[in-house]
């Protein structure tokens, strides 16, 4: 039988340290990475503003965000196989190249049309980018303890980003104008440009099958009435399950499938991304949940609610560091429970958050806490979901991941918002989903330690 639990082989003892060009690699792809995080939740705090300056309705400001999500999440699948068939690193340049062109539109916007576009481009550009740079890593290090420790190090920036974001993001408005949030992206996207060249090899299968076009209709068509019926329309939910479903038909049929059935069906890949969408849905959602409480209950300023969360970026980093370390001693299975545990734990204890500053050191030791344990999740996953799979099939293994992760940061919000109203108080309501909350982390950590064991 087939270990679950990824270990690295005793009998094939893998490279142990990086060399020069592994860490030029790693370096490349780590600061691609961190600015795509960086890029999701920068504009949170200035949407306000720049929807007075452009001239969005109150109604209009959930599209500036929306429009992302929308083309981040829908395409990403898609773009994770286009990779593996016109080559991963000419995929992760080309979105390099509409991810600086964008910002610098979106910037440069005088009406929301053009804001609105860039926006599209931005989450097209992450599509193609971070599936691309996530299969470059996991083919450009061996599986075992070096990809561990490349995955655990691009899982600490990432979530890094998402806090370096949300605290630039206020940073910039207040001291420049919103459109800094956009104009930041195109000096970093510039040299990755001029590096990654050098740096970076190409890689893609020798043999080239031919694209999946009914498949890549039906789960694009599936992804994006997903999206948009978790953040706009609920009607379209059933549309986005109905194509996901005929997706699953296509693929059982197709020559040359977008997602062959035998990798859904692989156990590590199911569970594996079943965890990860855990992950991200409950911590995405908490750091809303935290702000709510800051700015509502506490009356923090956005600005101060956002360097707030500075611990919850320290604690994602220690994290990452940690985590693999912790797979190469315990296994990826292990990460995915103890990480599960320790983030339900901390996040449990939330619940005792009263109506006073002088709770906030709870806040910050649990939110800590829960970042560890989160971030420890999160490379327990990305292990999980790409090991045991051959270097022509990573773009696709690591499309399916940068999915789940869109969807999970997608999902977690409105899921939140929707208990937080079912109580007649702020706090009640947080209270309430944050029980929620670690109730669902909890629940993927047992589902993991049962479906991940070694059979």
């Amino acid at each position: 039988m087939v270990a679950t639990d990824v270990r690295p082989q005793a009998d094939t003892p893998p490279v142990a340290r990086m060399d020069g060009r592994m860490r030029l690699v790693l370096l490349v792809l780590l600061v691609a990475q961190f600015m795509l995080a960086v890029d999701f939740s920068i504009l949170n705090v200035a949407l306000p503003v720049m929807g007075e300056g452009l001239g969005f309705s109150l109604a209009g400001l959930q599209w500036i965000a929306t429009a992302f999500a929308l083309a981040a999440a829908g395409f990403t699948l898609l773009f994770g196989r286009v990779a593996d068939l016109v080559g991963r690193r000419r995929l992760f340049l080309a979105g390099m190249a509409l991810l600086g062109l964008s910002s610098l539109a979106g910037g440069l916007a005088t009406d929301p049309a053009v804001l609105m576009a860039a926006r599209v481009a931005q989450g097209l550009a992450t599509a193609a980018v971070t599936p691309a740079g996530l299969s470059l890593l996991t083919s450009s290090f061996p599986e075992g303890p070096l990809r561990a420790k490349a995955l655990g190090l691009n899982g600490a920036l990432m979530s890094a980003g998402f806090t370096t974001g949300a605290i630039l993001g206020g940073v910039l408005t207040e001291l420049l104008s919103w459109r800094w949030a956009f104009f930041i992206n195109v000096p970093v996207a510039l040299a990755v440009l001029l590096v990654a060249p050098a740096v970076l090899k190409e890689s893609r299968p020798e043999v080239r099958p031919r694209l999946d076009v009914p498949g890549a209709i039906t789960v694009t068509g599936g992804l994006l009435a997903l999206v948009y019926g978790l953040t706009t329309e609920p009607l379209a939910l059933p549309v986005g399950v109905a194509l996901l479903v005929a997706f699953w038909f296509v693929e059982r049929r197709a020559a040359s499938p977008l997602v062959p059935v035998r990798i859904l069906t692989r156990r590590t890949v199911v569970w594996g991304n079943l965890a990860g969408l855990v992950a991200f849905v409950t911590e995405t959602s908490l750091v809303f949940l935290m702000t709510l409480y800051l700015q509502d209950v506490l009356g923090f300023s956005p600005l101060a609610a956002g360097l707030s969360f500075g611990v919850l970026g320290a604690g994602t980093v220690l994290g990452g560091v940690l985590a693999s370390r912790f797979i190469g001693r315990y296994g990826s299975r292990a990460a995915l429970v103890a990480g599960g545990l320790l983030q339900a734990a901390a996040t449990v204890s939330l619940y005792a958050l009263g109506d006073d500053r002088g709770w906030l050191w709870l806040l910050l030791a649990a939110t800590f806490a829960g970042g560890v344990g989160n971030m420890l999740a999160i490379v327990g996953f990305m292990v999980t979901a790409t090991s045991g799979l051959p270097d022509s099939e990573q773009g696709m293994a690591t499309g399916l991941a940068t999915m789940t992760q869109q969807i999970g940061i997608t999902m977690g919000t409105p899921i939140m918002s929707a208990v937080v109203v079912t109580s007649t108080t702020v706090l009640d309501g947080i209270g309430l989903a944050v029980l929620v909350n670690a109730a669902i982390v909890l629940a993927g950590a047992v589902l993991a330690g049962l479906f991940l064991r070694r059979s």
